[in-house]
């Protein structure tokens, strides 16, 4: 999947938290959640999987499905 469509997923599951708040939850910087929504940058796969708790979701269906 390319990383924009990624990005949209991850914007769409943070819904009406903020970046900031994600940041905190999974060790990364606002601005590094800033990229991966914008589809600049993929995470490493530990911020993967942290993502992938934080939204009670698989991370095969956050970054590899449609």
């Amino acid at each position: 999947m390319e990383s924009k469509k990624i990005g949209e997923k991850l914007a769409e599951l943070r819904g009406s938290k903020t970046q900031e708040e994600v940041s905190k939850a999974v060790g990364v910087s606002p601005a590094a959640i800033g990229m991966y929504e914008r589809g600049e940058r993929i995470p490493r796969d530990e911020i993967k999987i942290k993502l992938a708790k934080y939204y009670g979701k698989s991370v095969q269906f956050i970054f590899f499905t449609n």
